[in-house]
């Protein structure tokens, strides 16, 4: 009784060990899976490090390489117990590129300062670049900056500019409120003296680019009495536009200031007219030099006569080098004795812009002696109580 006991006893170990043994075998093929993973992850991971390590190693010894070849090793020397084995110097390594910052930025263009800043007359445009690029008017009256109006002294000569030691004392100490431009003849050395003032202040203008030299000087040239004299104060005037600044234009020859400089600019720059002598002169020298041929453009009752020399502004300046209806009317028709440099300023001034013009110019000419020219005067005859009479009948005429 007491062995059946016992064996009924014995009999829940057993099955208790017998339902444990499934559990254990699972675990371990759990396990051996799990390690097997890891080794699997191991040796990826192994070979990608090895291969990227046998890449750099590669790169390295290239570099070596190259270094010893860029930077080659000195001679060995003699003595072996003193022989020492010298590294390739590093790779020199590029900067890598930075951001622009404040002390590397690029300074902007001031393009507002650039086009107030005065041209350079110097330069190969053609006759039509040049009076295209000075038909530029601005249609807002207000600067977007301060600006200095300046009054352009234009010297149309045949050479040196006379007096010109005088006209440095009437310039002088007012820098900055005029502007030189000297027109002369292709012949004539910019290197003279007489000029050397008006090349340091201003700007010396010649007669003929390079672009109209290939052209054919002998056809440009001007000459007294003909129609190329206008077209010479038409480049003078389209030059002088460039500058922006420029509000008032003289033109001159031989003339010399009566007044000093402060008078003078006060004077034109406070004007509102321009001063283009015009007048109708019948007699042969005034409506006998009418071409028939310039009829119904221009007739005979709008034909004036007038001085060559003027006092005008920037207006009337832009209004002569645009004009393409009277100019090319003077060119064809007023031709041998019609002397065009006086005719076609005073006639074009007349017909366009009477109101605003003052009928008078600002220079005293003697014409009591007849003739083709006004009187000249000799040095003896240029005296104090001479100029003190100028003077006196200027202001009356005022």
């Amino acid at each position: 009784m007491k062995k059946n006991m016992a064996e009924r006893s014995q009999i829940p170990t057993a099955t208790t060990k017998l339902s444990n043994s499934p559990i254990q075998f699972y675990d371990i093929i759990f396990y051996i899976l799990l390690f097997s993973l890891g080794l699997v992850i191991g040796i990826t991971l192994s070979f990608f490090y090895l291969k990227d390590a046998s890449m750099d190693f590669q790169l390295n010894q290239l570099s070596d390489f190259r270094a010893s070849v860029c930077h080659p090793l000195s001679p060995p020397s003699t003595n072996v117990t003193a022989a020492v084995i010298r590294p390739a110097p590093p790779m020199t390594q590029h900067p890598k590129p930075s951001w622009p910052t404040k002390k590397n930025k690029r300074k902007r263009r001031d393009y507002i300062i650039e086009l107030f800043r005065p041209a350079m007359t110097r330069h190969n445009m053609t006759d039509e670049e040049l009076f295209w690029r000075a038909s530029f008017v601005p249609k807002i009256k207000k600067f977007p900056i301060k600006r200095t109006p300046k009054v352009a002294f234009m010297f149309l000569t045949r050479g040196k500019v006379l007096l010109a030691p005088l006209w440095e004392k009437f310039f002088r100490g007012h820098e900055g409120f005029y502007s030189i431009y000297v027109h002369s003849d292709p012949s004539f050395g910019e290197t003279m003296p007489s000029l050397q003032f008006f090349m340091n202040v201003g700007f010396l203008v010649r007669f003929l680019n390079q672009n109209e030299m290939k052209k054919g000087p002998e056809n440009l040239i001007a000459r007294w009495g003909e129609m190329n004299m206008v077209e010479a104060e038409r480049r003078l005037l389209a030059n002088v536009l460039l500058d922006i600044s420029n509000e008032r234009f003289v033109l001159s020859e031989s003339c010399i200031p009566l007044f000093n400089f402060s008078i003078v600019y006060d004077y034109l720059i406070n004007s509102t007219k321009f001063f283009v002598e015009s007048y109708d002169l019948p007699n042969p020298v005034g409506r006998g030099r009418y071409k028939v041929a310039m009829a119904p453009l221009i007739t005979i009752e709008q034909w004036r006569k007038g001085s060559q020399w003027f006092q005008i502004d920037r207006f009337l300046c832009v209004e002569v080098i645009t004009d393409r209806t009277y100019f090319p009317i003077f060119w064809q028709h007023c031709k041998n004795d019609c002397y065009g440099d006086e005719h076609y300023l005073p006639t074009f001034v007349d017909m366009k812009f009477p109101d605003r013009n003052a009928y008078k110019m600002l220079m005293y000419v003697d014409w009591s002696k007849g003739g083709p020219h006004p009187s000249r005067l000799d040095r003896e005859e240029v005296t104090e109580e001479f100029l003190k009479k100028l003077h006196s009948a200027i202001i009356m005429k005022e």
